[in-house]
């Protein structure tokens, strides 16, 4: 898979770049991964979500679309599992606490280490059976057709750092490949709603997400 465009070698050299690949999916602890398996997405119970604040709604079709947000947080340094957890604990909290929501809006999450997340409940396991979704509350109109993916940071004058630039061509990968949607239908927020989300700097590397994630998928 080429992520990133670099030579498999200088990639996995040192530590930086195997905590790349490790958090993408390429490799894993004493084995490799098999192609076309699901890449590494902790669920909403090993972060430690709280329940749904009320009952999700469960459509009967699969997803169309993905949509990119950031979630304009701090750009923080802290790359490790638990900041990807205590995030999302934040980020669940924000939605139903202040937003009134019923869960996390975003179906799933990418940290700025580039762990993927499971974010609203339910996503993950949809995800996996192709043929419904969990209607999501990450951008009116699309919130019954489209999976929502919140990036950890803000990007409106940065890029990603590389792990979860990487991580994320891989999650968009497999949700395309599960639900058949084209490179073509991975969006960003501001394409559907009156907003800065994913920043300028991520939005502007949309059409490089969708080249990588079609290069991913033929690896598939």
């Amino acid at each position: 898979m080429d992520i990133a465009h670099l030579p498999r070698r200088s990639f996995l050299r040192g530590a930086a770049g195997l905590a790349v690949a490790g958090a993408a999916g390429l490799v894993l602890p004493g084995a490799a991964r098999a192609a076309g398996t699901e890449p590494r997405i902790y669920s909403c119970d090993e972060w430690g979500a709280r329940p749904p604040a009320d009952a999700l709604t469960t459509l009967d079709h699969p997803a169309n679309r993905i949509l990119v947000h950031h979630m304009a947080s701090a750009n923080t340094t802290d790359y490790s599992l638990a900041q990807a957890f205590q995030i999302a604990r934040d980020t669940q909290h924000d939605h139903i606490d202040n937003n009134g929501w019923s869960d996390s809006g975003q179906h799933f999450s990418v940290s700025r280490g580039g762990y993927r997340l499971e974010g609203r409940h339910g996503s993950l396991g949809t995800v996996r059976g192709r043929t419904t979704m969990i209607q999501g509350a990450h951008c009116p109109g699309q919130n019954t057709n489209a999976i929502g993916i919140e990036n950890e940071g803000l990007y409106s004058a940065v890029e990603p750092p590389q792990a979860q630039w990487a991580s994320l061509v891989v999650l968009c990968a497999y949700i395309c490949r599960q639900y058949g949607i084209p490179v073509d239908e991975i969006k960003g927020h501001r394409d559907y709603y009156n907003t800065e989300c994913p920043g300028d700097k991520l939005y502007a590397k949309l059409p490089q997400l969708r080249s990588e994630v079609a290069k991913a998928l033929k690896s598939m």
